[in-house]
């Protein structure tokens, strides 16, 4: 199937789509109320659907900046994974940190669908459409490390707002989870299956809609149904969904309960990671990144045992998590010095523990560097 050909054919299902979203009342400004919480209508909504997207809540300087430093890391990824040079022939951008900055994929792949990879949770895969024109052999489908390897990305993990989104949910006493930017050139980016990202909770007697915690998508582009998540509303809520069986009943990818998370840049979306959702491979004009970073509930993580990508033989300590959570202390200090005017993010876990945290060089090298080593997988 050519991407022209799979563009027609999703035609119908994201213009019903954009009908059913626009049903839901889930999307806004940022509000909060008087002991800076989000607002109780914004919290329902959240909650009912599994999803929210705010609007216009990074700045579109800051916007920019984050633009900026995304074009520079494009141009310096490696030809292919494993690859020591750029485009350029140049030396590849990351090579000095422990873990692959950048993962590629042939164009308009779904590269875990139907794999065992990240324990199996994508059991179908996509439609993998053929570009109608030139394509490189491989680009640039997700990359690692953001408070790493972009200025802009710490001080983004330290925004205000965005932690006190995360207290409103997940309690003061929040912790980090991990990040991912997600690239989704035009007519070039892969699709990510049908799937539920929560891996460790579902049979825990304390299992709830919010055991597993959420991930942020910042939006650097806009965004349209095409090229953007696809959720089904209120599926947080069923536990742990036999997804092939679903797929397979339904006869298509298309189910007929999704809707889009379309966005302008600048929104930032949130999404329960026990949501069903996926993306289609990006045969539009849409460029889509996605800065993607999520975070848990404390009592969630603390003795839990690694999942995906790392062993089960690990367990989240109080001293793993401590060390994961200082990455937000210093990306808060981070920011106010790039932001003085704003009033930062009084971060309970790390409270009074502010000079310890200061963003210098000692500390980007024994607190930033290669953080993504501790991240907390459930």
């Amino acid at each position: 199937m050519t991407s022209r050909q799979y563009q027609d054919i999703l035609e119908t299902y994201v213009n019903e789509g954009m009908q059913r979203a626009e049903t839901l009342n889930n999307r806004g400004p940022i509000r909060f109320d008087a002991n800076r919480k989000l607002a109780p209508d914004i919290l329902e909504a959240y909650w009912r659907t599994g999803f929210y997207v705010f609007e216009g809540l990074i700045n579109p300087d800051e916007t920019q900046l984050l633009r900026d430093d995304m074009a520079s890391l494009l141009d310096r990824a490696p030809i292919d994974n494993g690859a020591t040079v750029d485009h350029k022939g140049r030396p590849a951008f990351g090579q000095e940190f422990a873990r692959s900055v950048y993962s590629l994929i042939r164009p308009l792949a779904d590269p875990w669908g139907g794999t065992d990879k990240l324990n199996g949770r994508h059991p179908t895969q996509m439609t993998q459409p053929v570009s109608d024109e030139d394509t490189p052999n491989k680009v640039v489908f997700l990359m690692g490390g953001m408070c790493q390897i972009m200025d802009s990305g710490l001080r983004l993990y330290g925004h205000p707002d965005l932690l006190a989104i995360a207290a409103s949910i997940n309690g003061d006493d929040f912790v980090p989870y991990n990040d991912a930017i997600f690239v989704k050139q035009p007519g070039l980016g892969g699709s990510v299956s049908w799937h539920q990202d929560g891996v460790t909770h579902w049979d825990s007697p304390d299992w709830d809609e919010g055991i597993h915690g959420f991930n942020f998508q910042v939006q650097l582009y806009d965004t349209s149904a095409y090229s953007c998540l696809w959720v089904v509303p209120g599926s947080h809520k069923a536990g742990k969904i036999d997804i092939a069986k679903m797929i397979d009943a339904n006869g298509s990818e298309q189910l007929p309960e999704g809707v889009p998370l379309h966005a302008k840049a600048g929104d930032v979306t949130i999404v329960n990671r026990q949501a069903l959702h996926c993306s289609f491979a990006n045969v539009s004009k849409d460029q889509r990144i996605s800065l993607t970073f999520g975070f848990h509930r404390r009592r969630s993580v603390l003795g839990a045992h690694g999942s995906l990508s790392e062993s089960e033989s690990v367990v989240y300590d109080e001293k793993r998590i401590d060390d994961r959570s200082q990455v937000i202390g210093v990306a808060i200090d981070a920011r106010s010095k790039h932001y003085p005017d704003e009033t930062s993010y009084n971060y309970l876990p790390m409270a009074g523990r502010e000079q310890e945290l200061r963003f210098n060089l000692e500390n980007w090298e024994k607190i930033i560097k290669d953080y993504n080593l501790k991240d907390l997988s459930i």
